[in-house]
This record gives C-alpha cells, structure tokens and sequence, in this order.
C-alpha cells in the first residue's frame, strides 16, 4: 500500500482542500500519513498571502524530498498558481496543480507513477467560473470540520494577490453543501465551519442564494449541532442578517469581521471597501441582536503611508470596538500588488513595534472578554486531553480547560466558568 501525505500550509481553506484530497487518496487504497513521516507521495497546499509564504512553501516543498528522494512531490495551490516559473525551477517538485484541479490530483499521481516525467496542471483561473466538486465525508482526528462553500475574490485589496492566485468568486450548488454538512453529521461531527476565500459573496455569482439563506437551512439539519463562519467583510452585516442569524439555534455568536484598519485614510489606500463608521454600524447591529457576542478580526500594521497618528486611530478603534481578540499582522509587501509599488513603504523596526503595541492591547481586551464570563455557564465541545485536563471551546470560542478523569474528546458538556489565566478560562462540569 502506497502512503501519502497531503498537508496544507495557509488558510482554512487550504487547509479544506488537503484534507478533501487526503480523503479521495485514501478511497483509492492509499495509506494517509503526516508531514514529517516518510511517504511515497506528499501532496503540498501551498500559500503565497505574503513572500514568507512563498518561502515556507518552498522549503517544505524541499523538506519532504530529503524525508524521501524517491518519493512524488506534488506543488498545488496559490504559490504554484502565481508562480510557475518559480516552482518549476524547484528541482524537487514532480508535479504542479494551480487552485483549480486538485479534485484531479489522485490521477495526475497515478498517471506519473507510469510515466515519470515533470508535469504542470496550471490554467488561466481568470478564466474559471464554476465551482471546482471538493468535499469530505469521513470523521478524521478533529471534532470541527471546513466545508468550503465558495472560492475565488473580486474585491483587488490594494495589498493581496489571493484575487490573481483565486481567481473570480463561484459558489458551490448549495444542495451540495447541505449534503455534505449531513453525511459529516451522520460521520460523528459535530460542529461545521463554512469557509472561502470570501465567503460574504456566496451566491452573488449565480443569483440563486446567498450566505443567509444557505445557514438558515443548514441550522435546520437535525444532527449537526454547531456551525461557524469564517471571515466576514462587514458590508453583509444588515439589521436583516443580524436579525435573522440571531434567530438559529445552531449559529455560533462569534464572528471573525474582517477589519485591516480603524483608520480611514488607510481603508481607503487598502481599497477596503467599507469605512471605519460602517464597520461600527455592523458591529452595532450583531451586538444589538446577540448578546454576548465574541467579535475577532484581523489588523494589518505599517502599510505604506501609515502615519503615528494613523496607528494611534486604529488602536483606538480597537479599544471602542471591544474585540475579543485581534490577529496582527506586520505589511509584507505582495510581490505583483499595488501596494508593493506605493511610496512611504514603512521600516521594519517601526512596523514590528506597532505589531507589539496592537497585540498587547489585544491580549488586554482578551483577557477583560473572558473575565466578564466568570459564572456564567456554557455547552463546550471538548477537542484534546492532555494531563488530567480537558479543553474545548464555548459557541462564543473562548478556549476552556477543565479537569478530568479520562477523554471526552468529541462530546459537548455544560461548564461553569470559574477563573481566567493566561487568556485560557477554568471551569467545571455542570452536567
């Protein structure tokens, strides 16, 4: 039996597709095995968000050859799709696949091993406007599955080269995806996260649905018990959505609300589109209409033309949003963007600095987020055991611990919040 190894670097959507690829691996026969095993084939999800990502894919791309140099390399996704000349020239690498052609893959690799010369499956993905089949239907080692339900990105940020990497938005037939959520749920799933490059703009392409009605129906099948959202650009979030949502029973009350800046001068130069009183007005509405809700996002730091003063307004946004966590990220200039061609390009002692600052205030309104849970009770999906202690994570995905005599790994208990340290909560089992 031939082993495989199929392993996403990047987002959950990458992440996704290497675990649909893993799966249609494993229905032909092969045995799965993980990153830093020896395997016959390694299947690579590459990332190429920022130039470490390209670097990272280059050298895992390098790493599992050594593990094995008789082993088939295959590069897939944005990093072989932006760069082809690039991974071409990367020795190690047998077989390239862009963002498009990875339900293929397991043929590409059964067609080499007869006939072993280099390959490229790279096409226009401009060219792309249906939805690539991708799905999963087994219980691997986790207790949260991805389901993608849309791919690609028309909005061209100023600073990302996923839109030129993703190509045009295609939603997937969303009988398909209702499918799949009650196969995984029969699997032994219990919760869904429905993810995508842009996930706001599922439906927008065909004019059959939208990102509302889809969970409305999914928080109707009866054995899936929670459903997340991955990120979200504030423009989709009405009285209507917030309304609604508000209303499932299923619909975890954490929303990731995409933001980059609370300054908008730099919204504007991102070519965000939405400006900081819109992104307060949404998140004005989600509060409104659910209690408790948790609110993450991500915030980029030192993009070309940001000022003291400008920084100083998005950190002070921050604070008045109150959000439960925010991911910093310094600006990396995106080779083939225009944000890397912008004058005023930030230096890196500045850019780490501001890093420092917005994650310490961060951690702050973290840690004042969890506080305010003490005594309150909350249904946790506990996902590892490790010494004696459990840990899972509340709808509102505050990550908790609690002390236990043996796995519940995969089983939804009530708990009591009882401490907070080090931004983890303490609790115990209340039933």
């Amino acid at each position: 039996m031939k082993t495989v190894v199929s392993f996403a670097l990047g987002c959950k959507v990458n992440q996704a597709e290497s675990e649909a690829i893993a799966e249609a691996f494993a229905d032909r026969g092969y045995n799965i095995k993980t990153i830093n095993d020896k395997a016959d084939i390694y299947v690579i999800n590459t990332c190429s968000v920022t130039n470490f990502g390209d670097k990272k894919s280059r050298q895992i791309l390098r790493k599992v050859k050594r593990l094995n140099p008789n082993s088939i390399v295959v590069a897939a996704g944005c990093y072989a799709q932006t760069n082809i000349e690039a991974i071409s020239n990367i020795d190690e690498v047998d077989i390239i696949v862009g963002t498009n052609g990875k339900n293929n893959i397991v043929d590409y690799v059964e067609n080499f091993i007869l006939n072993p010369q280099k390959a490229c499956f790279v096409n226009n993905i401009m060219n792309e406007h249906q939805f690539e089949p991708i799905s999963l239907k087994k219980l691997a080692n986790r207790t949260r599955v991805y389901i993608k339900i849309q791919d690609g990105c028309s909005q061209f940020c100023s600073y990302c080269i996923i839109p030129y990497a993703r190509g045009p938005i295609r939603s997937r037939d969303e009988e398909d995806i209702l499918n799949e959520i009650k196969t995984l749920s029969l699997n032994g799933f219990k919760e869904v996260v429905l993810t995508g490059i842009h996930i706001a703009s599922y439906g927008k392409d065909n004019g059959k649905t939208s990102l509302l009605e889809l969970v409305k129906k999914a928080d109707a099948i009866t054995n899936i018990e929670r459903i997340r959202l991955s990120s979200l650009e504030p423009s989709i979030i009405t009285d209507e959505f917030a309304s609604d949502i508000s209303k499932l029973k299923k619909l975890c009350p954490h929303f990731h609300l995409s933001l980059q800046s609370g300054c908008d001068k730099v919204l504007k130069s991102m070519n965000r589109r939405y400006t900081t009183q819109q992104y307060k007005n949404a998140v004005a509405l989600l509060k409104k209409y659910i209690p408790n809700v948790a609110l993450t996002t991500d915030i980029i730091v030192g993009f070309p033309g940001e000022t003291d003063e400008d920084f100083a307004q998005t950190c002070l946004f921050a604070q008045n949003i109150q959000f439960s966590k925010i991911h910093v990220f310094p600006y990396s200039p995106k080779k083939g963007t225009p944000a890397a061609e912008m004058k005023n390009q930030i230096s890196t002692d500045i850019k780490n600095t501001r890093a420092c600052t917005l994650t310490n205030i961060s951690e702050q309104m973290e840690y004042e987020f969890i506080k305010k849970q003490i005594g309150q009770t909350f249904y946790v999906l506990f996902e590892k055991y490790e010494n004696g202690f459990c840990e899972g994570h509340t709808p509102n995905y505050i990550q908790v611990r609690v002390k236990h005599n043996k796995p519940i790994k995969n089983t939804i208990l009530l708990v009591k919040i009882v401490d907070v340290c080090n931004n983890l909560a303490f609790g115990e089992i209340v039933s």
